[in-house]
Parts: C-alpha cells; structure tokens; sequence
C-alpha cells in the first residue's frame, strides 16, 4: 500500500514539476501595419493600421512564437535575447526562423508612457511587421 502511495506522490510531482518549468502566453491582436523598404533599399512609410483580431501565442516550452492568421505564422525561436529596459521601453527579443526558414528577430515591446501598451514587432531585413497586442 506504501509503495503504490509513492509511485502516485512521484507521478503527481513529476507533472507539477513539469508544468512548472513550461511557460506559454497567450495574446491577442487589434491591428497591424507594415513597413518595407523600397527599390533604393531606404525605408519607406508604416501603413495604414488594419484591425484584425487574432491570436498569439509565445510558448517557451516548445520554443515558438505562433500568430494564428489567416496563413499561420510559425516562428521557431533560435534564441532567446536579453530583456532590456529603458525609461520607455521593455523589451523581450527572440531570434528565430519563420515556416520559410528566413530568420528574424521577434520582440515583445511594453511601452511604458503609452499605458504599459505592447506591441509584437516580426523584423526581417526588407520588411517589419507589427502587431498592437494584449494580454488574455
């Protein structure tokens, strides 16, 4: 009777433990707007904000940043950059690969002077897509 006690004490705190290690976050979207680069190579104008109302999901356990748009966006995180702060800014960066294998560079900004607004950047190097998001 001991033992099968054991076993379902081990069992229980083998997936607390488990569970306690994975992080997943989930966000939500209220618009968007893109920024490309032109013939030149210089930088052109952000467009206009499109309402879109989707889902994002940052899941440090399976190591992937996923947004569920029409076409799903599956970035793959390679690393994981240090936080960094300013008087402005809070900013998390992963560096990772997209479902096309192109990298990118992923970062969660919380402007501080805007009511703690985030925002979801995707930046390649001909394009930067953002995402005003919240949290869920």
């Amino acid at each position: 009777m001991n033992s099968i006690r054991t076993y379902i004490l081990l069992l229980f705190l083998t997936f607390g433990l488990q569970q306690v290690q994975s992080q997943s976050y989930q966000f939500k979207t209220s618009g968007f707007s893109v920024l490309e680069k032109n013939e030149r190579g210089k930088w052109g104008e952000w467009s206009n904000l499109d309402l879109v109302n989707l889902s994002v999901i940052l899941d440090t356990n399976k190591h992937r940043i996923v947004v569920y748009s029409q076409e799903i966006q599956l970035f793959s995180i390679l690393d994981y950059i240090e936080r960094e702060e300013n008087d402005t800014d809070i900013v998390y960066s992963f560096m990772c690969k997209d479902n096309d294998g192109k990298e990118c560079k992923v970062s969660i900004i919380t402007r501080k002077k805007q009511d703690y607004r985030k925002q979801l950047y995707i930046n390649y190097d001909d394009r930067i897509i953002v995402y005003n998001i919240f949290s869920v």
